[in-house]
């Protein structure tokens, strides 16, 4: 019977997903020119919370964990597994009074409605993945960014999405910038079960009923540690919590 339902209800996701980028994409562009950056990390909020209630059309819930763990007034560096595209909008939403930016392939920072305009213009880094340099700078930019304003980096450190669930290993480059130019700042591990579970049967049509949850371990200061002590203490934390 969930097959059956997921096709309809796939359709019906995709309908209002498409005319939601489309729609807040205006709006963001509105907030951002004539409310400046307040103004258009509101309107990313409402576009990620819309985003998050559509996937509940195909039964898809939600439990946030940890949260007691988060600290105010430092910057965060918040280092998750990566297991679907379903991973980014509950936390940019659930994260949203931490100002969390993201580090992102340059081929996302154009073409998709909404999405693209935010990584340009919400202070995420874009990085050329064949450009080391370039990738550094842009990285080296968005730590300073968090430090000198207490916001926050969500990074995933695998690179890409385990479709299975199954975690692939860390890479530090990334997170060797981000702490070594963010030096105030926290690592929050973050573990996300079962996004990976909508798209098991590929973009269509989408699972129903996956449970997703996402815990929030406890922070580490980065200054506490040597690089390598900080990342494979990171890496272990996010991983054992993974029921996949």
């Amino acid at each position: 019977m969930k097959k059956i339902l997921s096709y309809p209800l796939s359709i019906i996701f995709y309908l209002g997903y498409g005319l939601t980028l489309v729609i807040m994409h205006v709006i963001q562009w509105l907030c951002y020119n004539i409310g400046g950056y307040k103004a258009h990390h509101k309107s990313v909020k409402l576009l990620n919370r819309i985003l998050v209630d559509l996937t509940k059309i195909f039964g898809t819930s939600y439990t946030y964990s940890g949260r007691e763990n988060l600290i105010k007034g430092v910057p965060l560096i918040f280092v998750s597994n990566h297991q679907s595209m379903y991973d980014v909008s509950p936390m940019e939403y659930d994260l949203s009074e931490y100002h969390p930016k993201f580090i992102s392939k340059i081929e996302l920072g154009s073409g998709i409605p909404s999405v693209s305009y935010n990584l340009r213009h919400g202070g995420s880094a874009l990085i050329d993945r064949k450009n080391g340099k370039q990738a550094i700078e842009e990285i080296k930019k968005l730590a300073l960014y968090i430090q000198e304003n207490n916001y926050s980096a969500i990074i995933y450190p695998e690179g890409t999405r385990s479709k299975d669930g199954k975690p692939k290993p860390f890479k530090e480059n990334g997170l060797k910038v981000l702490t070594k130019y963010a030096k105030d700042a926290y690592i929050v591990p973050v573990t996300i079960n079962n996004t990976w579970q909508i798209t098991q049967n590929g973009s269509f049509p989408l699972y129903v009923g996956a449970k997703v949850n996402l815990h929030y371990h406890k922070p580490l200061k980065v200054s506490d540690y040597k690089f390598d002590e900080l990342l494979a203490l990171t890496e272990q934390t996010v991983k054992n919590s993974i029921t996949a």
